[in-house]
């Protein structure tokens, strides 16, 4: 990363959420010297410099009007006023001029009404809160709306679900920037997990239980991480929890929202991460060190789960060492190995 890449601005408008402003100015914002990487260099952008009213009788001051933000390396759009409304024709203007000069677009929860609305996601696939996707479908029906995903990475215009997909989005960029042990380590400062698996289908309104059986359903989540590589079945699971197997499918639906096997499957490929991030073990001896039967089945789990190969996951985001030496040395990687 060049340090004229290092530009990020973020877009301040009236109303707006601190939490969500606040995601973009957290991980690119904050000075992070014991990572040893040159940082960003963030700004908040309004419309017009000056008091920015924030939700909760607040404001933010900002000198940076759209001229710094159309020429910005990075532009995090984090939400709009009024998802009904359009931007302003200054705002379009400076969108895509960014976009012109080369800019990555970010937006996060309903700011993907205004790359919408500058005609930015004409012809892609983009992500915005579960709630305002039909609403973005119909308003703009040329964008291919996205509703059951964290985020999108469509290399130069990235889109996220609501509020806190933004970490998740924001984290996904700054592993693309530095890596995934830089990456990691933000995500640990941060209390997050580095990849949260499944999409925000998961997240849709559903009530959440008060059950007296859920700190046995809890134990028995702890007992299966630490024996992640062991045959688990739901009737081992629920023999931890002391409780008949229906009664244990009953309470783990209800407490996590999914079921044991598909839960095991996402903590196991979870689990995998790391080991193709740091390690150039073969996929298949991966598959088995987190508790997959065969390769072919942790391949079509891995797949559906992240939308790419273990191999290519392993391509795009180790962190180095016997990749780099295996390409000097023109023979294939342990990644490309069977």
């Amino acid at each position: 990363m060049t340090p004229v890449d290092r530009s990020v601005a973020v877009l301040a408008y009236p109303g707006m959420s601190g939490f969500e402003t606040g995601i973009a100015t957290e991980v690119f914002g904050l000075p992070r010297p014991e990572l040893d990487v040159p940082w960003y260099d963030l700004r908040l952008c309004a419309e017009r410099p000056g008091p920015v009213p924030l939700l909760g009788g607040a404001s933010l001051h900002s000198p940076y009007g759209l001229d710094v933000l159309a020429a910005a390396a990075t532009v995090v759009v984090a939400g709009v006023p009024d998802v009904h409304g359009t931007p302003s024709p200054e705002l379009v203007a400076a969108l895509r001029r960014a976009h012109r000069a080369g800019a990555r677009l970010l937006s996060i929860c309903s700011g993907a009404f205004a790359l919408a609305g500058a005609g930015l996601l004409d012809g892609r696939r983009a992500a915005t809160h579960w709630r305002y996707a039909d609403l973005l479908a119909r308003r703009y029906p040329r964008v291919m709306v996205d509703s059951d995903v964290l985020y999108l990475d469509d290399g130069d215009i990235l889109t996220s679900a609501g509020s806190a997909a933004g970490l998740d989005l924001c984290v996904h960029v700054v592993r693309r920037d530095h890596g995934s042990v830089v990456a990691n380590a933000v995500a640990r400062r941060l209390v997050i997990p580095p990849h949260r698996d499944g999409g925000q289908a998961q997240f849709v309104e559903a009530p959440v239980a008060v059950d007296p059986d859920d700190d046995r359903i809890a134990g028995s989540i702890d007992w299966a991480l630490a024996h992640l590589a062991e045959p688990l079945t739901v009737a081992r699971l629920a023999r931890q929890a002391h409780m008949s197997t229906r009664t244990y499918l009953r309470h783990f639906a209800r407490a996590t929202g999914t079921s044991p096997i598909r839960w095991l499957v996402e903590q196991r490929i979870r689990a995998s991460l790391a080991l193709l991030e740091t390690t150039d073990a073969p996929v298949g001896q991966i598959a088995t060190a987190v508790g997959f039967d065969a390769p072919v089945t942790y391949r079509h789990h891995f797949t559906r789960a992240m939308r790419t190969s273990p191999s290519a996951y392993r391509r795009a985001f180790r962190t180095g060492g016997a990749a780099a030496q295996a390409s000097r040395a023109g023979r294939p990687s342990p990644s490309e190995r069977p």
